[in-house]
Parts: structure tokens; sequence; C-alpha cells
């Protein structure tokens, strides 16, 4: 009885219920067909905006860096992070971008900022408005999540 409960207890202790594995969903995620992700910037608050990248990190570790497309697109504070003179976090957006993940910046706050495209780190694209940009991601089949 006590071996059984022992073999029990290991079998119970070896696959803890949150190491679950995620079921993908069809079609699979591949090179032809990636999954793709927008992540909301929204804060420059140094936790929020290092929260942001990691989960870009994680994503693209989970699917594998040719099966997912990352865009982190940042509106209101959370542009201030991709300003050249006030980003704490410059050095890890130029490692994501070499891991393919895109920065883009919302034009709009860059105005209201009195900032331009060249006040940006470098590969950081611009579109007019942050917010109708991840609405028409999201209709082209992007993911949203607000970390």
């Amino acid at each position: 009885m006590r071996i059984v409960s022992l073999l029990l207890l290991a079998l119970l202790t070896a696959v803890p219920a949150w190491a679950a594995e995620t079921r993908l969903a069809d079609p699979k995620p591949g090179w032809d067909n990636p999954r793709k992700l927008v992540l909301q910037l929204t804060d420059d608050e140094n936790r929020h905006v290092n929260n942001v990248l990691y989960n870009a990190i994680n994503v693209q570790k989970f699917y594998g860096q040719d099966n997912v497309k990352v865009a982190v697109i940042a509106f209101g504070p959370g542009v201030r992070a991709l300003l050249k003179k006030d980003s704490k976090v410059a050095e890890r957006v130029a490692s994501l971008r070499d891991y393919d993940v895109e920065f883009v910046a919302c034009g709009n706050t860059l105005e209201t900022m009195g900032r331009t495209a060249e006040d940006l780190l470098p590969g950081v694209s611009v579109v007019a408005f942050g917010i109708p940009e991840i609405m028409e991601r999201q209709l082209q089949g992007w993911q949203v999540i607000a970390p």
C-alpha cells in the first residue's frame, strides 16, 4: 500500500496541473500561417514596458520565431518607451527587432508631444493613429492583447 501511495504521489507531482500543454487550434501555426499578435504599449511606467517586452519574448518562445508575428503598438504615454531620449529599454527594443518583433508608434501621440519620427529609436515605424491601427490589424486576424 505504501508503494502505491508513493507512486501515486510521484505521478501527481511529476506533472503539475498548471503545466498542462496548450492545445493549438487548427490550422496549426507555421511559417506560411503564423499566429499574429499585437501587444499594446500604453504606459511608460518601467514595470509595464518590461512586461510588454517579456510577453513578446514569451510568445515567440512558445510558438517559435518563424511561427508568430509580434507587433508592439505604442500610443499615449507608451510612446515614451520608444523615444531615443526617454527610453530605458532601447537595447531591449533593438534586440527584439533583431528577432523580428515590430515596433509601431502613434503619430498623433508624437504630434501631441511635439515629437517627430526622427525622435524614435531606430526601426520604429509610425502610423497616423495607434488605436485605428490596432483595430484594422484585429480585423485582419491579429490577436490584440493589452498586458
